[in-house]
């Protein structure tokens, strides 16, 4: 086996297609496995374009939840942001109080 690499990219942005039949809109919290990036721009069905998957976002959390700064945190679809349990996809960087409708998270990559 060989045990040699080749650079393809940063990695702070990775290539997205849009797999379904609805326009993605900008800014778009996405799932894909047990990650989580943010649509860096409309992307139309079928189309690629960039999910970021590090740097610091404000994303929608759970209503009546608190995060402290460095709570690792997951998002759920149904839920946004919430404290994680055993999956992590970022950490609190700032205090959230359970009356915050957002919090702000550092997306892990």
């Amino acid at each position: 086996m060989e045990k040699t690499a080749a650079y393809i990219q940063k990695g702070e942005s990775l290539n997205y297609i849009n797999s379904t039949q609805s326009k993605i809109p900008a800014n778009t919290v996405l799932l894909f496995g047990s990650r989580m990036g943010i649509a860096g721009g409309d992307m139309e069905p079928g189309e690629l374009g960039a999910l970021h998957v590090a740097g610091v976002f404000e994303i929608p959390k759970k209503a009546g939840e608190a995060l402290t700064a460095g709570d690792n945190v997951v998002f759920t679809e149904e839920d946004g942001i919430v404290k994680a349990t055993d999956i992590v996809m970022g950490y609190a960087v700032e205090d959230a109080a359970a009356s915050d409708l957002t919090a702000k998270v550092k997306l892990l990559g």
